[in-house]
């Protein structure tokens, strides 16, 4: 049965649905509260997410699971995703490798440092998951120094504590000198601090303390005076947040560029910034905040156990009402109490989100210089990769990238960039201002093959070194505008290639067949970044000859305004939108005062106009 049979067997209900690529394996689970509505709409729109455009053509086979109401078909999809770990639905980079605390469940239990991927080997109760393992282990190290917990699986010794016990970091459970009720106690507290609950647990060890005093058992007092204090001094390091300690919250914020995307979550507990988790992503994949939003409450909070889940969770970014509503119902019966979702900016949480925006800005920034680390220091990798997938007959340390910018054919510029293994080389850029395309025609085929004949007609007058790979942003039509030129000018074996940026193809010359990379190779993003920069650098220089035309011209109509006087305006001001604002008396700080009046009186005339 094909697809579009399938597609007429499913049902309007609410449910999980699960596709198949050909070799039979699930490539994504999603659910939805009409399954028929929902599935149809894979294959019945044309799509810009580069995801969806890779993923719906692998698409052979569809399952679905119907269920009594679309929470259900949340949690079941939850599971699913989390059993079969389908490529097209990862969100978060190695998430098998982030690690829980886990509280064994046993007479004396044990806390210890596990893997999602063992998550369910062993009974008991999951913290996490932690994003950075140095500051879990740091964590773990506090919690031994004030609470004596049980160090070892199995005692050392048949009829005497060991040395954790003389150094007072053991009760010695082996050897039953502590109960275990008693035991359950200490464990109680290790649970309120590892869920974010230190002031109740500040409480509670105030109330053992004075319990053991007035019973004169002084050693355990002691003991409960000593935690009492170091947690005391763990609160005084964390950020007061609020004043109200009763508040629980995670705010998520997502700083991203087209390819990069970096998550922060600050977890803030008794009214106090307790924690923050960094998460990232590949933002290629998404096509907006809120979509990647509800894909990180689904994924994370799945991770997450009941103690890790807040009574609120605030972000910047909108979502439907419903799946406000669905994500609100799953939470408070995962959590077993209520839990809020509130989305967008308001005047009560805008300082806070703007602290969550800030730390995933410097995450984001961190990512962007490690991938640049990683380019560089991989680059004969990644180069042998592009030579060996592309044929190339050079390896490819030199690479120029062209661009051509314009607004409805008006000021056609076009850009060349330099990168030199891996790296940007800014000192070999070049800016060019088309002059065979007439101004209000676009034609960015002709604008490619004007910016080709000078560029390279000039290397081989001044027998200069071609690059070892020009790359053209644009489809097939533009690669062949370069290619003939640089026939014309007898230009042999040259290596060059298109990059057309909606499902990222890669065209070769006299080839109707694109090449495709994988979406998260090390080659697709050195690709991407040479195309952005000379995007970038195109529409910073047409934006520049624009303004300079725009300012140059009105200033011009300005009869008796000296040209030094024109200069100083443009160069102080910038824009002709800054300078007709002036007063007289600003003029007047620049100007003559008679220079200041034919200015202030030339704009004043067109705005009583």
């Amino acid at each position: 049965m094909n697809v579009k049979e399938q597609l007429r067997l499913i049902p309007e209900s609410s449910g999980s649905y699960q596709f198949f690529d050909k070799d039979n394996t699930i490539i994504y689970v999603g659910k939805a509260k009409n399954l028929k509505r929902r599935v149809s709409s894979y294959f019945n729109k044309k799509h810009t997410s580069v995801k969806l455009a890779v993923m719906v053509p692998q698409i052979e086979k569809i399952e679905f699971i119907i269920t009594n109401s679309e929470v259900e078909a949340l949690i079941l999809e939850s599971h699913l995703i989390k059993k079969y770990k389908p490529k097209y639905n990862v969100l978060l980079k190695d998430d098998k490798k982030f690690p829980y605390f886990l509280i064994t469940k046993e007479d004396y239990p044990r806390i210890l440092v596990t893997r999602k991927a063992n998550r369910n080997a062993i009974e008991g109760k999951y913290f996490g998951p932690y994003t950075n393992a140095k500051s879990m282990y740091t964590t773990l190290d506090l919690l031994k120094r004030l609470f004596p917990l049980k160090q070892c699986k199995t005692p050392k010794f048949k009829d005497r504590p060991c040395i954790y016990y003389q150094i007072g970091r053991c009760m010695a459970p082996c050897q039953k000198m502590i109960s275990s009720e008693e035991y359950k106690k200490l464990i109680k507290n290790v649970e309120l601090f590892l869920s974010g609950k230190q002031m109740q647990l500040v409480d509670e060890l105030k109330a053992m303390m004075e319990k053991y005093a007035a019973n004169e058992e002084y050693e355990k007092a002691a003991k409960y005076r000593d935690s009492y204090f170091d947690v005391l001094k763990t609160i005084e390091k964390q950020k007061v947040v609020y004043e109200n300690t009763n508040i629980n919250q995670d705010i998520i914020s997502i700083s991203s560029d087209e390819y990069l995307g970096g998550i922060s979550l600050l977890q803030i507990r008794d009214g106090r910034l307790t924690n923050k988790k960094d998460f990232e992503i590949s933002k290629s994949d998404y096509d907006s905040e809120e979509e990647i939003i509800s894909y990180f409450i689904k994924e994370y909070y799945q991770m997450s156990g009941e103690f890790d889940i807040p009574s609120e969770i605030i972000f910047a970014y909108k979502i439907s009402e419903e799946d406000k509503a669905v994500f609100e119902e799953w939470l408070s019966s995962k959590k077993g109490s209520k839990v809020q979702i509130n989305p967008g900016r308001t005047k009560k949480n805008d300082d806070i989100l703007e602290l969550a925006m800030k730390n995933s800005n410097y995450h984001l920034q961190e990512m962007k210089v490690k991938s640049l680390q990683e380019i560089q220091n991989n680059y004969n990798e990644t180069g042998s990769y592009i030579q060996e997938k592309l044929g190339l007959n050079k390896f490819p340390h030199r690479v120029e990238c062209f661009d051509i910018s314009h607004i409805q054919g008006t000021n056609t510029v076009a850009s060349m960039v330099s990168f030199f293994n891996g790296m940007p080389k800014k000192s070999e850029y070049k800016k060019f201002k088309i002059k065979t395309v007439e101004n209000g025609k676009p034609d960015d085929f002709q604008s490619m093959r004007e910016v080709i004949t000078r560029r390279y007609s000039r290397l081989l007058k001044e027998g200069l070194e071609f690059p070892d790979l020009i790359i053209i942003d644009g489809g097939k039509g533009q690669l062949s505008s370069a290619v003939e030129i640089l026939e014309e000018l007898g230009v042999k074996n040259q290596d060059i290639i298109s990059l057309a940026k909606r499902i990222e193809e890669v065209f070769l010359p006299y080839n109707s067949e694109s090449v495709i990379f994988p979406m998260n190779s090390q080659a697709l993003y050195f690709f991407q970044r040479i195309r952005d920069e000379a995007h970038r650098f195109a529409i910073t220089f047409h934006r520049h000859l624009r303004e300079k035309e725009a300012v140059h011209s009105e200033l011009d109509d300005i009869k008796g305004l000296y040209k030094k006087n024109k200069k100083l305006l443009i160069e102080k001001y910038s824009s002709i939108s800054k300078i007709s604002k002036l007063t007289k008396e600003e003029l007047m700080l620049l100007l003559s005062k008679g220079q200041a009046q034919i200015v202030y009186d030339y704009f004043n005339k067109i705005k009583e106009s």
